[in-house]
């Protein structure tokens, strides 16, 4: 018996936008509607075993490997599928929004891959939902090109042969899309509309190109939300009718539960599956929001004191590039955020320094590739595992048997020597004000201080200043962590930026609200799963 007529999906609440029809097509929409009545169900009930058991986490304090998936983690005789020749060398990967400019240059960049971000680098306006996906189908047709208004400098695609492999990121699985709902006004998943639409138009012209239809899942928490992936990439293959283990997805561990989960994550997506990647932010944004109630020796210090070499980031990289080689998958590297300084050269070659130090680790420690934010970062990033792969696309027989990790490890926080400071509060409220202001204009990307910041950015911040205030935090300074305290240095840095500024775009920006919003997710006893959440109902567009 066939399935029943999908639901009609409608668009509410936004304007149209140039060329909108080539993207919302009565066909991609019936099978968004598809995918939206099919899987929003699991969805949502996934979405509440994660308050389950962050509960349980509140209770315990502690996490564990699974005891019911032991056997397949001891089972040594399953790989995941091997990697299709255009995602087989990942040694640089350069991630970033889908604007039209980017989308060029991240192609062009030199990397092997770009992460085409509809996640954490782009504020979810209906614009950059739809226009994003008018850019990439534009890309794979050649037709895109791009003039700057202020420079007027043209931008046009290198020869294909010379772009990089796409893999595209959708919004994680809390978001919803308020301008799609289905007849009973239900939203529908963020998550399934970036993917709807992209797999929809693209994935038999990928083919066609030599490549196919790749994905990096976001902020995934559990196998069991694995499994709902690779039950929708089944479903979809089907559907527009390409092969079985045409898609491919790279695992975000970007969550605690994750990392206690990455063979099996590996196992439910196996014919599906290329890699997981080591996030940083989300990763420590995870672990202050599970463990944010467990007391003292959960507290992190300033963001920036915990690099990749924390003892407990180090348990949770290395096992990730076990696992991945142990099951024939990827292992992709943490982010390189630094952006270059057209004005500093100083500050170009420490901070260059930084950057070649920290691919190097990852090169040596078995990584396949790792991530950059800006194209000038590619040769460094290059040169690095250059120098380890040679002419390898990958060093997947480095099985890293050497690595033992126990359960206890990846939650060491207070093994990390180090302590909160008064500088590190004061960074967090002015990265968390000045990315917030700019995501409430429509971007998720955003240069702060000679780094790109993305959403995580934003989440780590408020995180910490809410976990500094619960846990009764005294700095080096001497002073207490308080609401007061948190009140005062965002009313300062408020001040500072008008006066860095101007009055006058000053009043153009989102900077009030910016500062407001921060204060409430950082201040509100409530702790908010996502800062997102709320800056949705405040975002425009």
């Amino acid at each position: 018996m066939s399935a029943p007529a999908p639901s009609p999906l409608a668009i509410v609440d936004a304007e149209p936008l140039p060329r909108q029809e080539e993207v919302l097509t009565e066909a991609a929409l019936a099978f968004v509607a598809e995918l939206h009545r099919r899987f929003t169900p699991r969805r949502d009930e996934l979405l509440a075993r994660r308050a389950e058991r962050r509960a349980e986490i509140a209770r315990t304090s502690t996490l564990d490997f699974l005891t019911e998936t032991a056997a397949i983690r001891a089972d040594d005789s399953w790989k995941v599928a091997p990697a299709p020749e255009a995602l087989n060398d990942r040694r640089v990967e350069i991630t970033g929004p889908t604007d039209r400019k980017m989308t060029i240059n991240a192609l062009n960049s030199g990397a092997k891959v770009w992460l085409a971000d509809f996640e954490d680098a782009s504020a979810p306006t209906w614009e950059n939902v739809v226009l994003g996906q008018l850019n990439l189908i534009d890309a794979y047709t050649r037709t895109i090109d791009f003039t700057d208004p202020k420079s007027g400098k043209s931008y046009a695609l290198k020869a294909n042969e010379e772009l990089a492999t796409v893999v595209m990121r959708p919004r994680g699985w809390h978001l919803n899309e308020r301008h799609l709902v289905d007849a009973d006004g239900t939203p529908v998943p963020g998550a399934l509309v970036d993917f709807g639409l992209y797999f929809f138009h693209n994935a038999k012209r990928l083919l066609g190109l030599g490549k196919g239809p790749y994905f990096y899942l976001p902020k995934t928490e559990s196998h069991l939300e694995a499994r709902l992936w690779n039950e929708i990439f089944v479903f979809a293959q089907d559907y527009v009718g390409i092969p079985q283990g045409t898609v491919r997805a790279t695992v975000l561990i970007e969550t605690i539960t994750a990392a206690y989960e990455m063979e099996e994550i590996l196992y439910e997506l196996r014919d599906h599956a290329s890699g997981l990647n080591a996030g940083r932010w989300d990763y420590l944004f995870s672990i202050v929001k599970n463990f944010r109630d467990g007391g003292a020796k959960f507290v992190l210090p300033d963001r920036n004191a915990v690099t990749m070499t924390a003892p407990f980031m180090r348990a949770y990289t290395e096992l990730l590039v076990r696992t991945c080689h142990k099951r024939g998958a990827h292992a992709i590297g943490g982010m390189a955020a630094f952006i270059p300084s057209r004005r500093d050269a100083e500050v170009n070659k420490v901070a260059f320094e930084k950057v070649r130090a920290d691919k190097d680790r990852e090169a040596n420690d078995g990584f396949d590739g790792s991530w950059v934010a800006h194209p000038d970062l590619v040769p460094i990033a290059m040169e690095s595992f250059d120098k380890v792969l040679g002419d390898k696309p990958n060093q997947k027989d480095r099985l890293r048997e050497d690595v033992d990790v126990k359960a206890a490890d990846l939650i060491a926080i207070d093994s990390l020597d180090a302590k909160p400071t008064y500088a590190g509060l004061v960074n967090a409220v002015q990265v968390g004000i000045r990315y917030i202001e700019a995501w409430l204009r429509g971007l998720g990307a955003v240069a702060i201080f000679n780094l790109m910041e993305d959403a995580a950015t934003a989440e780590i911040s408020r995180s910490q200043i809410w976990q500094w205030i619960n846990a009764g935090v005294v700095l080096d300074n001497g002073e207490k962590v308080t609401a007061d305290l948190a009140r005062k240095v965002a009313a300062e840095e408020l001040a500072n930026i008008k006066a860095e500024i101007g009055d006058e775009a000053f009043a153009a920006g989102n900077w009030q609200q910016a500062h407001d919003l921060l204060l409430t997710v950082s201040l509100d006893e409530d702790y908010a799963d996502f800062l997102t959440l709320p800056a949705y109902e405040q975002l425009k567009g």
